[in-house]
């Protein structure tokens, strides 16, 4: 089982810029791959990007760009960020953090089994 815990949602101006967080508390492994997706309002879940056992940062293709996400760990846990610049209205979403054991969930950024409870941003003009 791994717990993920997101932080760093906020509401924040048109062009602004936030960084989230999400910690995997007792979880160091490499081979655990760790991504941020979003959900807007009345539409459906998309990826933003992970990070695979390499170290290789995955984005989706819609994402590249504004979007960057790196990863740190410490003695009991991993932690990945997702930093975003010039953030625009149509930015405002719920952003999860998901895990995933499998190679080919990670690789295509589909299929993660792990789930946190999401850390909502808002961007207004």
């Amino acid at each position: 089982q791994v717990q993920l815990m997101e932080s760093g949602g906020a509401s924040v101006q048109t062009g602004g810029s936030l960084r989230l967080s999400c910690a995997a508390p007792g979880h160091t492994e490499s081979w655990l791959c760790l991504g941020w997706f979003r959900q807007a309002p009345n539409k459906e879940r998309e990826a933003i990007g992970a990070i695979d056992k390499d170290g290789t940062v995955l984005y989706a293709e819609s994402m590249k760009g504004r979007f960057t996400i790196s990863q740190d760990k410490d003695n009991d846990k991993k932690i990945l960020y997702l930093q975003m610049n010039n953030l625009q209205p149509a930015d405002t979403a719920m952003y999860y953090c998901a895990a995933t054991y499998g190679f080919t969930a990670c690789q295509s950024l589909s299929g993660f089994g792990y789930w946190g409870q999401g850390t909502q941003v808002t961007v207004f003009s």
